[in-house]
């Protein structure tokens, strides 16, 4: 309840939700000492593929017995996700003491919630000098809180793509512009770029990156990978080939993310060797990206079928979703449900060969479409349909054997499917 109250005070302070400046964050930063300017920090950007990125690092740099602390936004169920120092969760007491702190030193002067929350982790990670920061960038980046650091060890540019276009200007809504907000201000340290899902993108980053100094690792030109039935390869130049078991995470599209964080720790020294690769790789702790449910409320209406959820919501998102549905000999039922600001005919027109579509409320999100209006949207598909709630969509499917269930659309929508299970 504390935890709560704290948070809701925080929303008050500054009356937008988002305000891309970093006034605020430095100012309250110089009060707290400049903890960024104390800490060692590997940037995350990007649209697609951060927090799977930074979720293959963790894992492969806790199989090497490195010391991590870890922001990530959003968090799924609990807030207490963003907040990782010495490998663990902070806890709700953990994260009252740290938050009155900050909110004391802060003084009620105006500051966005996200400004605060990142205020108070670079706070937090300064008590751990030695630790490996992963952090990952909000909105953009030119602008975003996480971007007030003087040095870090690298930046890792994961697949840039169309999303978040309502805070850009209708004249600016295009991938160059998006690219530019994302790579024009990056640190002078290493440069990591992943796959990318056009040469025009690419061209992009190479343009806005062409000036800086750093070290640059770029997929395809330096490292790569192929995929066979039982194991993945990992090529990296100059360097021995590394034959890898299959990681415990579904998607062809989650061996680009780990190809890029093999990548990264390998070109920082950081004493990573080939058995924590490959053993890190099996213990990947990902969220809601293409999670399978195995036990729980929801799953017992489910029953023997296979039950995912993954929280993609923009078209690049869905385009490797699709990728994954179509590797799959099975039928195909999806319940839905997504952000108003999202374009919903694009996503929906990704997924293909899907044998019913169940369009759901997202309940607490008033940001959100309504399941009605989202199945007026998708009213040109075979077998569309609304349910007001989860439980309700997947007791209308009628599942046969063998058949998949997905949820996807929106991480809050797979967050209320956490918790209802």
């Amino acid at each position: 309840m504390k935890l709560k109250k704290i948070l809701s005070r925080f929303l008050k302070l500054h009356p937008k939700e988002i305000d891309l400046s970093l006034g605020r964050i430095n100012q309250l930063c110089k009060k707290l000492g400049n903890p960024q300017d104390k800490i060692k920090v590997i940037n995350f950007l990007g649209t697609n593929g951060k927090n799977s990125t930074i979720q293959a690092c963790f894992s492969i740099l806790k199989e090497a017995n490195i010391k991590c602390n870890v922001y990530t936004s959003p968090h799924i169920q609990k807030i207490n996700e963003r907040f990782i120092f010495n490998n663990n969760e902070l806890k709700d007491d953990e994260l009252v003491a740290l938050f009155e702190e900050v909110e004391k030193v802060n003084d009620n002067e105006p500051i966005t919630f996200f400004e605060m929350l990142t205020a108070s982790y670079f706070y937090k990670a300064a008590q751990y000098p030695e630790n490996i920061n992963l952090v990952e960038s909000g909105l953009f980046f030119r602008f975003d809180a996480t971007n007030i650091l003087k040095k870090n060890l690298a930046s890792v540019i994961t697949s840039i793509s169309k999303d978040h276009l309502d805070w850009l200007p209708k004249n600016e809504r295009t991938i160059e512009k998006i690219v530019f907000e994302k790579t024009s201000s990056l640190l002078e340290s290493t440069i990591i770029i992943a796959k990318q899902n056009s040469h025009n993108t690419l061209n992009y980053i190479k343009k806005n990156i062409s000036l800086n100094k750093s070290k640059k690792i770029f997929f395809h030109e330096d490292f790569s990978f192929l995929n066979n039935e039982n194991t993945f390869i990992y090529y990296e130049k100059n360097k021995d080939d590394l034959k890898l078991p299959k990681p415990n995470i579904r998607g062809q599209y989650q061996l680009e993310n780990i190809s890029t964080a093999i990548a990264t720790l390998r070109t920082l020294n950081l004493g990573i060797e080939n058995s924590h690769i490959k053993n890190g790789i099996q213990k990947i702790n990902n969220v809601a990206r293409l999670q399978e449910i195995k036990s729980g409320k929801l799953k017992n209406l489910v029953k023997n079928n296979l039950f995912l959820i993954s929280g993609d919501h923009n078209e690049d998102g869905a385009r490797v979703l699709n990728e994954y549905l179509e590797s799959l000999d099975c039928k195909k039922h999806i319940v839905i449900g997504m952000m108003a600001n999202k374009d919903h005919e694009k996503y929906i027109s990704y997924l293909k060969n899907i044998s019913s579509i169940t369009t759901v409320d997202i309940p607490n999100q008033e940001n959100s479409i309504s399941g009605e209006s989202l199945k007026e949207k998708f009213k040109n598909y075979p077998n569309v349909k609304y349910q007001k709630s989860i439980e309700n969509a997947i007791k209308s499917i009628s599942l046969d054997k063998g058949d998949l269930l997905l949820i996807t659309g929106s991480l809050y929508l797979c967050s209320e499917v956490l918790n209802q299970n």
